[in-house]
């Protein structure tokens, strides 16, 4: 298993960063492979899965860079800037297109595994090649939803900031994306892949979500300082699930029948209530009014399937027992 060696003082500085170019790049990795979590995904690759097969069909180079650069076990590092602050998608954009044709190749080398890469990847313009792919992910499949995957992904941050508040850390990082947990001894495991432990403690430590099921690690390192790794490292994790369904309406990950059963937008409040939401978060996820999110939340309290607790200023709704077991069987 990899895992990075982190003291108290690096968690206790770290923070959630939402990404446009994570979220694109998250968008590429689900194009790629085609294959859908839930029915949110499939309709979003029903709709745009075609037209990239096509734009790779049509660019030789960039279907080979994208196959080998999106490796088994190892992402091209030069794919996956690690997030800044304040940095929009262009500028991130910018630093994919400026890798140099030697940098990207070894990046590359290191995806495959070490093997040779294909004749057609020995250019100097791979990080361009890289860009212009990611344009068109971004103009074409991410850029129509941004607005809608941008409240998703807040309404996420703001839930897991607020299990931080409840529960510590620890709980938190157990429940990222399969493979993240917290060892104890200051030890965070990152991913299921064996690579030697990294010792992280001092530098910048920030956690990405994205809607597509799909996650990964980046670091950008600079001046060793006191034993450890001065820097930016950063985990990207999918959202919470059912958050990401939402997109094409829906109840998403409960299925039809639970739908059935209470009426689309009560069952896709209840399913959203798997973690703790505030009325404001579940409006902007859901797109329904406060109104409606106010009166499906009503019959939902009143019918025992989910509980409210007051977090300093904020009152967040979450699912009880009982809510679990009807999402449970609503989703078979």
């Amino acid at each position: 298993m990899g895992w990075w060696q982190v003291d108290a003082d690096t968690v206790a500085r770290s923070r959630f960063v939402v990404s446009s170019y994570a979220e694109v790049f998250a968008s590429l990795k689900l194009l790629h492979s085609g294959a859908g979590a839930h029915p949110g995904e499939v309709g979003w690759l029903r709709a745009h899965r075609p037209d990239y097969r096509a734009l790779l069909a049509a660019d030789p180079v960039a279907r080979e860079l994208v196959r080998v650069g999106l490796g088994r076990e190892w992402i091209a590092d030069f794919l996956t800037p690690t997030p800044r602050d304040g940095e929009g998608w262009e500028e991130a954009l910018v630093r994919v297109r400026g890798v140099s044709g030697e940098a990207a190749r070894a990046h590359l080398r290191t995806a495959a595994g070490g093997g040779e890469l294909p004749g057609l990847l020995a250019r100097d313009d791979l990080g361009e090649r890289a860009a212009r792919v990611l344009e068109w992910v971004w103009e074409e499949t991410v850029r129509p939803y941004w607005g809608r995957r941008r409240r998703v992904l807040e309404a996420d941050v703001a839930a897991r900031t607020a299990q931080v508040s409840e529960g510590g850390w620890a709980a938190v990082l157990d429940s990222l994306r399969p493979g993240t947990r917290w060892l104890g001894e200051s030890r965070f495991q990152v991913n299921l892949h064996e690579y030697p432990p990294r010792d992280v403690s001092g530098a910048e430590l920030v956690f990405v979500p994205v809607t597509p099921r799909a996650g990964w690690v980046s670091w950008e390192e600079r001046e060793r300082s006191g034993g450890g790794e001065r820097g930016r490292f950063a985990v990207v994790y999918p959202c919470v699930g059912v958050l990401a369904g939402v997109e094409q309406g829906g109840a998403g990950a409960a299925g039809a029948a639970l739908e059935a059963l209470m009426g689309a937008g009560r069952a896709r409040v209840l399913v959203l209530l798997g973690v703790p939401l505030t009325t404001t978060q579940l409006v902007a996820v859901t797109g329904m009014a406060l109104g409606s999110v106010g009166r499906h939340l009503r019959v939902l309290l009143d019918a025992g399937l989910v509980e409210r607790r007051r977090v300093g200023r904020a009152v967040r709704y979450s699912r009880t027992g009982v809510g679990d077991a009807v999402v449970g069987a609503g989703g078979r």
